[in-house]
């Protein structure tokens, strides 16, 4: 997704697609572990795109603190 998208994105729907986020990777660290898929690449983006709703969901925390 891109980052756009990401920080126009309100707090809730930021914490729904970080549940959805940890599902998919739980699947595909699944399959991979039985040797269905080769995801790295798609678990790397995932991971990323993880990192980046936090950090924006800390900014959002830090900015209402003011």
């Amino acid at each position: 997704m891109k980052t756009d998208k990401l920080r126009g994105l309100d707090p809730a729907e930021m914490q729904t697609k970080l549940k959805e986020i940890d599902e998919q990777t739980f699947r595909i660290r699944f399959q991979m572990s039985m040797g269905q898929v080769d995801g790295l690449r798609r678990l790397r983006e995932m991971r990323r795109e993880r990192a980046r709703l936090l950090t924006y969901l800390r900014q959002r925390e830090l900015e209402g603190a003011k």
